[in-house]
């Protein structure tokens, strides 16, 4: 016979796993709506921003970002917000052809805030518009690889290092002893090459002769109304300017609902989620070692 409490039970563990499965569906589709800013998602006429920020380190996360918008038929046009002294040359160049990719299939605009410079500078170029701030910082169009010698330090400590290569060159750069005189003759011909690619991205995505920006690329920086008086940008103008120019770029007649994807806004989760190496000095990085399109200040 069964007894009386039972059923009791039974009715609180249905009713408990209910709760569970209703708050679960809330929390997912509260999550997706703050992921992409909220409100009405069945709006169709709407503008991505995607924000670059921060030391360019690895383009899978931005990449991602663009592909996605890119696919969404709902998504008219995306916005670049870019804060960055650049980074590794590979990820900016994949994100610099993640854009250009785009570029094809909807209008993407660039806008610059404090900082646009090298890597970010380079990935702008690829939009179908260029905004910055008059005071923005931008340019820095070089290639810069720095290698750091431990060999006195290490004599100090009484540490030897032994190296077994394959060839002559395979070290080339290591911290333990100096560079030679062929070494650097090579590395030098690596970064005029990378730089080459550099001037190439900025001539073709700014219809610019090249003889113009080998001129203004020494690696030096502009204030955003430089860079406009050099034909490096096309507007000066705020985010809210860059917005306004792309919703009508776009085709849209009314205000445009702005999607973006929210960081984290518990700091111990970013830590866990985020990548470390921006915290780790560069000469100890791995990932900041070689070839980079960086503004270093």
């Amino acid at each position: 016979m069964e007894s009386k409490g039972k059923p009791f039970l039974k009715n609180l563990i249905t009713l408990g796993a209910a709760t569970i499965i209703l708050f679960s569906i809330v929390w997912w589709i509260s999550s997706f709506a703050v992921k992409d800013g909220g409100g009405d998602l069945t709006h169709r006429d709407k503008l991505a921003l995607v924000r670059i920020e921060g030391v360019i380190t690895e383009s899978e996360d931005i990449v991602r970002q663009i592909k996605k918008y890119r696919e969404d038929s709902s998504i008219k046009g995306i916005v670049l917000r870019i804060d960055s002294p650049g980074g590794a040359v590979g990820p900016s160049q994949e994100i610099y052809k993640e854009v250009l990719k785009t570029t094809e299939r909807k209008k993407v605009v660039a806008s610059m805030g404090g900082l646009a410079a090298s890597g970010g500078y380079y990935i702008a170029c690829a939009a179908n518009k260029v905004f910055a701030n008059p005071g923005t910082i931008t340019g820095s169009i070089g290639v810069i690889m720095a290698f750091s010698h431990f060999e006195e330090l290490m004599k100090k400590l009484g540490l030897k290092t032994t190296v077994i290569k394959s060839g002559k060159f395979k070290d080339a750069g290591s911290p333990v002893r100096e560079l030679t005189e062929e070494e650097k003759k090579i590395l030098q011909s690596v970064s005029d090459d990378i730089h080459g690619q550099f001037i190439e991205a900025v001539a073709n995505g700014r219809n610019l002769k090249i003889e113009l920006v080998k001129e203004l690329a020494d690696g030096r920086i502009f204030s955003g109304r430089q860079a406009k008086e050099s034909g490096l940008i096309d507007e000066l103008g705020t985010l809210e300017d860059a917005i306004s120019y792309a919703t009508k770029l776009a085709g849209i007649k009314d205000k445009a609902k702005i999607v973006q994807e929210r960081k984290e806004k518990n700091l111990l989760l970013r830590l866990f989620k985020e990548d470390f190496s921006s915290l780790i000095p560069s000469p100890l990085n791995t990932k900041f070692l070689g070839a980079q399109y960086i503004w270093q200040y």
